[in-house]
Order: C-alpha cells, then sequence, then structure tokens
C-alpha cells in the first residue's frame, strides 16, 4: 500500500511560535558529550562545502584544470550527496544512528586524507564524491543525535544545530585559506584529522542504537512519493533554485575577483558569519513578522538583488555583496525548510529527504554549469545573472498559489526543522 502525501494543499502565512522562547546562552549550558561531540563533528563536516573556495585557483594552477574542470569539485560532492540523501532514512532506519554517523565520517576521513594525495583533477573530482557520500550518511542524522540527546527540548537542539551550521560555514573557507597558502594539499590534510577526531569520538562516546524493531521503517521511495504534493513540489523546486544560486556565488566568486587564498577566505568567512547570525537570530524575527512563507519570498528577492549587484559592481562592490548574501542565505536556510515541512502532511523525515533530494540536486546543476555559462557568453558576470533569474522564478513558484489559509494542521517551523539536511 502507497502512502499519499498530496491531501493538503494550501499554505499558512503564520508566525514562528515560541521563536523566542529560548535565549542563546542557555542553549551551550548543560548539554550532554553525545551533543557536544556531534556538534563538533557538524563543524567539521559543514567546513567542506566552502573548503575549497579560496583554494579554486591553486588547484586549477597546480593540476593544469580550467574553471570548468574545477567546479566539478562542487558538482560532484553534491551530486553524489544529492542521491544518498534518498537513502540516508532507510540506513538509518535499518541500522541505528549511531552507525549512520560513524559510517559518514568514516567516508569522510578516508576521502579527505586521500585528497590531500590526490595527482590529477579527475581523481580530485572522484574523491570529492566519496566525500560527499560520506557527508549525507554524517548530516541526514546528526541533527536526529542531538534532537534526541540535547537538554532544554528540540528548540534548544535546532539552534545548536543552526550554529554548528554557521561555524562551520565561516571557518570552513578561513582554514582552507591559512593551510591552502602553505599548499593546495594542505586544507584536506587538516579537515581528515579534526574529522578523524570526530570519528574516534563519536564511535567512542556516542549512545548505542537500540533495537531495530522500535525504529519506523522508511522505505526508499516514501521521499519521492511525498512530492505528489504540490506545495511542498513547488516549494522544493523553488528551493533548487535558490541553491543553484547559493552556489553560484560560492563556485564562481573566487574567479571573478582573482584574490589570493587568504583574501578569498576572509571574505567567505564574513559571508559565514553573516549566514550563521542570520539563521539563528534573524530568521525568527523575520518569520513572526511576515510568517515562515512571507520570509522566504522577501529573503530570495533580497538574494536576487544582491546577484544583480554582483553582475555589474566592480570588484569591491562584488566582496561587499557576497558578504552581504550571507545574510539572505542564513534566512534561507532556515524558512525554506521551516516552510517546506509545514506544507504537506508527510512525516518531516520524509518530506525532508524529498525536499532536499530536490535543492541539492539544483546546487549540483549550478556547479556543473557555472563555468560553462561564463564561458559560452564570453561574460565572467554572466553567472550572476542567471542566478538572479533564478531567485526570481523561485519566489514566483512561492507566490503563485500562496493562500492566507489556517490550517490546524500546520507544523511550526522550530519543529519542522528537525528533518533539515543542511
Amino acid at each position: 500500500m502507497q502512502t499519499n502525501y498530496s491531501s493538503r494543499e494550501s499554505w499558512e502565512w503564520r508566525p514562528m511560535s515560541g521563536a523566542h522562547d529560548v535565549r542563546l546562552l542557555d542553549v551551550f549550558k548543560g548539554q550532554p558529550k553525545a551533543v557536544w561531540i556531534t556538534a563538533f563533528a557538524a563543524v567539521i563536516a559543514f567546513m567542506g562545502i566552502g573548503l575549497v573556495d579560496p583554494i579554486l585557483l591553486s588547484i586549477a594552477e597546480a593540476l593544469n584544470a580550467g574553471p570548468e574542470q574545477v567546479t566539478l569539485l562542487f558538482s560532484s560532492y553534491l551530486g553524489v550527496q544529492v542521491v544518498a540523501m534518498l537513502i540516508t532514512g532507510a540506513f538509518s532506519a535499518r541500522f541505528g544512528a549511531k552507525r549512520t554517523v560513524v559510517t559518514g565520517l568514516v567516508l569522510i576521513v578516508l576521502a579527505t586524507l586521500a585528497c590531500a594525495l590526490a595527482g590529477s583533477i579527475g581523481q580530485l573530482v572522484a574523491l570529492r564524491a566519496v566525500w560527499g557520500l560520506g557527508n549525507a550518511f554524517f548530516i541526514a542524522t546528526a541533527l536526529s543525535v542531538i534532537v534526541g540527546a540535547a537538554s532544554g527540548g528540540q528548540q534548544a537542539a535546532i539552534l545548536l544545530y543552526e550554529a554548528a551550521l554557521g561555524i562551520g560555514l565561516s571557518t570552513g573557507p578561513l582554514l582552507g585559506a591559512l593551510l591552502g597558502n602553505i599548499s593546495w594539499r594542505g586544507p584536506f590534510a587538516g579537515t581528515a584529522v579534526l574529522m578523524a577526531i570526530a570519528l574516534i569520538l563519536s564511535a567512542g562516546f556516542l549512545p548505542k542504537d537500540g533495537d531495530r524493531s522500535q525504529r519506523q521503517p522508511v522505505r526508499l521511495l516514501d521521499p519521492i512519493r511525498a512530492l505528489r504534493h504540490g506545495g511542498l513540489l513547488r516549494t522544493a523546486l523553488g528551493s533548487a533554485l535558490y541553491t543553484a544560486a547559493f552556489f553560484t556565488v560560492l563556485a564562481w566568486s573566487p574567479f571573478v575577483l582573482e584574490f589570493g587564498a587568504i583574501a578569498v577566505g576572509l571574505v567567505f568567512f564574513g559571508w559565514g558569519l553573516c549566514v550563521a547570525v542570520a539563521g539563528v537570530t534573524l530568521a525568527p524575527k523575520v518569520a513572526a513578522r511576515f510568517g515562515e512563507a512571507g520570509g522566504t519570498v522577501l529573503a530570495v528577492l533580497i538574494y536576487a538583488a544582491l546577484l544583480a549587484v554582483m553582475a555589474v559592481g566592480s570588484k569591491p562592490v562584488v566582496v561587499v555583496a557576497v558578504i552581504l548574501s550571507g545574510l539572505a542565505s542564513g534566512l534561507l536556510n532556515t524558512l525554506f525548510t521551516g516552510t517546506a515541512m509545514s506544507i504537506s502532511s508527510a512525516p518531516r523525515p520524509v518530506a525532508s529527504a524529498g525536499y532536499n533530494f530536490c535543492r541539492w540536486f539544483g546546487g549540483a546543476l549550478a556547479a556543473t554549469l557555472v563555468g560553462h555559462i561564463a564561458e559560452w557568453t564570453g561574460a565572467p558576470q554572466a553567472p550572476f545573472v542567471v542566478g538572479a533569474a533564478a531567485c526570481v522564478l523561485a519566489a514566483g513558484l512561492l507566490v503563485v498559489d500562496l493562500r492566507p489559509k489556517a490550517d490546524p494542521h500546520q507544523v511550526p517551523v522550530e519543529a519542522a526543522l528537525v528533518g533539515e539536511e543542511f
């Protein structure tokens, strides 16, 4: 018997209820070891998203690769992660959260160590794919581990997870810059060491997996079935378009700026701090003022405007726009998922898997095409124009069937974020 998740089509403009009940300082007090170990590992895992940004030019020079080849480091990483996101729920249901986390960390350690020893761009791209597989297993399970172990309830766990996300996104480019200034192999080796520490701690101190019979079964095709719901599908496609623009900024800005590793690292460090601040502190306020759906539309239009500025501005203007885009990204990382999870009646993990499949597919596609777009048009700023257009289209998808109807079954965004994978 197949589950039908397409019965409810209405969206609700509603505040993020209870979003201000937990103070940030209280979140970090009295948490058990399992929470801190998982959060530490999550920081390192999220570092991998922006780690290669400052060394893209160094890798291209050292391995005699063009921009369209180097940006495959993003698309292979994300492409494998996209597909793997569909199987992580079933894997975790069968083998348990701890085994899933440890499996992911083992793959990441092996992949990052091998990246540091790679001799060609082809090897590096293939190893980044293995890294993406490990990341899918880890990231898809880390939040559920934190939620299950954190003191202070679900909302405190979500804030911890968002904090780990922001710290990882901001420190990844900085670590990549500092170690990449020595050698392009340095960031990969450094990540391998840090992830090995996280692996040892996770294997030794995370709680053992419980009885398999107590876990809710998840079928492989459940996430795809959840996308039969029109509202969830439109939101997932909107997020895919935004994520394409997100990775346009991440993958293409270093080639437009043509800065050294340290300078690029500092730019994206500022960007990552903006992501962290907006995702943890500003998103609840925006949702309270405009509703989750309304806040998402507003933020994605702001992101489109910043991309338009990048397309026509000088290098200093591009630097400012990239850093400020982190604020919009922080809002969207939180609000997009909250909106997606509150639209349909599908269980949060199932809806999240389907949503994230579309979301990261957009990122993988953008990372693959961004260099080719610049080559085809002969304009280095052309990818930013395409990214801005994608964001406008995303806003249109979110608005087209928006109906301000109350729905007693809606899930507040702080609860909906339990299923988030980014």
